[in-house]
C-alpha cells in the first residue's frame, strides 16, 4: 500500500469525488466487460509535448486509491522539465485498474502541468529582474490547494491561499468603509501584528494616500508602465509593490523592469492551457 505523506490527507477528498464522478456506482464498463479481470500489464505516462510537469503525487493517488495493489514509479520529478516524448511514471498491474483511472489521474497531471509550464515562461522571461511571478485565488473551485502548487513546482510564488490568512483591501471594500486610511486603520486595529495587510489601488492619488498608511503591501491595478515608474520612485518605505491587471508574456518584461516586487496573474491557474500527457501500453 502507498504510504500516505502528511498533506496527501488533503487530496483524498479531492481524488475520490474525482473518481467517482467518473466512475459512478456501476464503475468502468468499458474495461469491466473487454477485458481479463486478472489482466496484468505495464503502462506509461508519457508527455507528448514539452513543459513542466506539476502533479504527480495526485495522478499517483489517482491509481492508488482505485487499486491500491498497482506500482506507481516516478521517471521525474514535479517542476522537472519534459520534452515531447519523455517517460514521466510507469503504472504497473490490473490493466482494467489502471485504465480505470487512467483519465482521472490524467485529467489532474495535465492540468497541473499545464499551470506550472505556464508559471515557468513567465518566470523565464523575467528572471533577469528581481520581480517574482505569483497566482491569485482565482482557481478552480476545489483544486486550489492543487493549482497554488503546481505554480510553485513552475518557479513562481502564491499569494495568499484564501480569505483567512491575509489581508487584501479592494475597491469595493474602499467603497463601504469610506476611504483607504480608514480602512487600513480598521484592519490594523482588528487583525494583530501578525497579519499583513495589502490595499489595492487604482490611481497614483489613491498610492499616495496608501504610502502614508501602515499597509505592508500595496497592489498597483492595471497601472500603464510610466505610472509604474512613478510609484516605484516615491516609495521610500520600502513597502512590497504588486502590479496587476492584464498580464501577458508580450508585457511582463517590461511591468519587471520598473521595479516593482510582484507581479500577480489570475491567467496563470484559471486559463493556462493543459500539458498533452498520454497513456501508453508499454
Amino acid at each position: 500500500m502507498i504510504e500516505k505523506r502528511p498533506l496527501e490527507f488533503s487530496f483524498e477528498k479531492i481524488i475520490r469525488d474525482a473518481l467517482y464522478e467518473d466512475l459512478g456506482q456501476q464503475g468502468d464498463i468499458t474495461s469491466n466487460s473487454v477485458i481479463d479481470k486478472n489482466l496484468e500489464n505495464n503502462f506509461v505516462l508519457k508527455s507528448r509535448s514539452e513543459g513542466v510537469i506539476s502533479g504527480l503525487q495526485v495522478a499517483e493517488l489517482s491509481f492508488m486509491t482505485l487499486d491500491s495493489r498497482l506500482s506507481f514509479e516516478k521517471k521525474v520529478d514535479n517542476g522537472s522539465n519534459v520534452k515531447n516524448g519523455d517517460i514521466i511514471a510507469s503504472v504497473k498491474g490490473n490493466a482494467a485498474s489502471i485504465l480505470s483511472a487512467e483519465r482521472t489521474a490524467l485529467n489532474f497531471l495535465s492540468h497541473l502541468s499545464g499551470i506550472a509550464s505556464a508559471t515557468s515562461e513567465m518566470a523565464n522571461l523575467i528572471s533577469e529582474t528581481n520581480t517574482k511571478i505569483v497566482s491569485t485565488r482565482k482557481t478552480t473551485p476545489n483544486l486550489r490547494i492543487l493549482e497554488k502548487f503546481a505554480v510553485k513546482d513552475g518557479g513562481g510564488m502564491n499569494h495568499r491561499f484564501g480569505l483567512y490568512d491575509g489581508i487584501l483591501i479592494k475597491d469595493n471594500h474602499l467603497a463601504l468603509s469610506g476611504s483607504i486610511t480608514n480602512s487600513v486603520s480598521l484592519a490594523r486595529e482588528k487583525c494583530g501584528h501578525m497579519i499583513n495587510i495589502e490595499v489595492e489601488v487604482d490611481n497614483l492619488d489613491q498610492y499616495r494616500e496608501a504610502l502614508e498608511t501602515q499597509t505592508n503591501a500595496i497592489l498597483l491595478d492595471n497601472f500603464n508602465i510610466e505610472d509604474l515608474i512613478k510609484a516605484v520612485n516615491l516609495n521610500k518605505k520600502n513597502i512590497i509593490l504588486e502590479a496587476s491587471g492584464k498580464i501577458t508574456k508580450d508585457n511582463i518584461l517590461e511591468i519587471a523592469k520598473t521595479g516593482v516586487n510582484l507581479i500577480s496573474s489570475g491567467w496563470l491557474t484559471h486559463s493556462s492551457p493543459s500539458l498533452d500527457i498520454g497513456l501508453d501500453f508499454s
